[in-house]
């Protein structure tokens, strides 16, 4: 191979610096892979990129490719310059959903490495921001190939295309004690409903399901996801006293003020003369700072849900757009709790399906059409926590909000 290289003197100094990098990756394939398939493919591939770098061009075009009966979850590329890297040609990615809450075993890793190496070019990634495993670089032949033989032992195409993507949630509670939901049965149950939804694509746009455990939110879901699930508590935080006063004891009372009662966003927490954590709970918005700091003390309720978040995205057509509360707190205990949100996310889908403009998100649908018709389409009544932040917006009048809200629950009560 050493006579073969393609000289990338612009690809070399991206090795250059403290961090890892991906042209080193590529660079072992070439150099030390016992298959001179992939050896000649990462060869190419790098003999491109510094043919792209040099020109300021890229040239991979798309195209069709997919697998029997299916219609997404392959990221065609063809190269525009195949003449001259004949073996990179064709490389094209294979999203793979990984397990709900990335649970792997060693040995399946090494199943799915052996069966890439077999069939592909040996590079991947873990995750892509999709959250699926990307296999990336396959011939066209090649992709059924290899596609056939992890889906005998497992493994399934994640979405692309105009489709529900593939889901994703976070570590939950197998290792986190903040969680508040079991979070890989929400991925599952809404994946095994929507999996026809994910492998062939008929919806105006991409739309995602993201799961966080508690609103420190570590999947991003409330500004990445369509369908944002993030757990919660209705009752008040668990405070344990003693606790409180060792960490307070170890770290001071200075630092337990600068680092946790003046940074609390709503003035709900107050330290006492003896030590002990006084908090206002119907204050709380539960931002989930006191407990990252003091997470031996502090814990969630015991009265546990979710909140329903919905028409979060990145960039498109109207910018970035956080998640809207749609569903302040639902309970998600029993069999019946998990029908009624998987029906809620149908509910959604289909509006969207049917009123959502090409290329267009279900949050900017929502932008475009108001949030109350968004919600009478999908049969939620308005509440008055769907507000954004009311008490910090100079445009909202305060005087008589209270009276208000008292009004609104009383009718509510009296219509039920």
């Amino acid at each position: 191979m050493a006579d073969k290289r393609h000289p990338t003197p612009m690809l070399d100094e991206l090795e250059h610096g403290p961090w890892p990098s991906f042209i080193s990756g590529i660079k072992r394939l070439r150099d030390s892979h016992d298959d001179k398939r992939i050896s000649g493919m990462a060869n190419d591939l790098l003999g491109q990129l510094e043919h792209s770098y040099e020109t300021r061009k890229g040239y991979w075009k798309g195209g069709t490719v997919s697998v029997f009966g299916y219609g997404s979850g392959i990221i065609p590329r063809f190269s525009e310059v195949g003449s001259s890297f004949p073996e990179s040609k064709e490389f094209h990615t294979l999203r793979v959903q990984p397990p709900a809450g990335n649970y792997y075993t060693t040995d399946m890793l090494r199943q799915l490495g052996k069966s890439w190496e077999k069939h592909g070019s040996g590079l991947s990634t873990f995750h892509g921001q999709t959250g699926n495993i990307m296999f990336i670089g396959a011939t066209t032949e090649n992709t059924q190939h290899f596609f056939d033989e992890i889906n005998d032992y497992g493994w399934d195409l994640g979405g692309a295309g105009p489709c529900v993507r593939t889901g994703m949630c976070c570590v939950g509670a197998a290792r986190c004690e903040q969680s508040n939901l079991d979070e890989i049965k929400i991925h599952r149950t809404l994946l095994n409903n929507f999996t026809d939804d994910v492998h062939r694509p008929a919806l105006p746009y991409k739309f995602k399901f993201k799961v966080s455990g508690c609103p420190n939110d570590c999947v991003n879901s409330i500004e990445r996801a369509d369908f944002s699930i993030i757990g919660t508590w209705k009752d008040d935080m668990k405070v344990d006293q003693d606790k409180v006063k060792e960490f307070v004891a170890k770290k001071g009372r200075k630092y337990v003020i600068d680092n946790v009662i003046t940074r609390c966003p709503t003035n709900s927490l107050s330290l006492e003369d003896n030590d002990e954590l006084t908090v206002e709970n119907k204050n709380c918005v539960r931002c989930m700072h006191c407990l990252n700091v003091m997470p031996e003390a502090l814990s969630p309720g015991d009265e546990k849900g979710a909140t329903i978040l919905m028409g979060g995205k990145r960039t498109l057509k109207i910018g970035d757009l956080m998640g809207t509360v749609v569903v302040p707190f639902m309970k998600l205990d029993t069999e019946e709790d998990y029908e009624k949100l998987t029906e809620l996310a149908e509910e959604t889908i289909d509006f969207w399906a049917e009123n959502g403009l090409e290329h267009e998100r279900c949050g900017e649908m929502i932008e475009r059409i108001g949030l109350v018709n968004f919600l009478e389409g999908i049969g939620l009544e308005v509440d008055p926590n769907m507000v954004n932040d009311p008490t910090t917006s100079s445009y909202v009048r305060m005087d008589g909000w209270d009276e208000e809200a008292e009004k609104w629950f009383r009718d509510r009560a009296q219509a039920s």
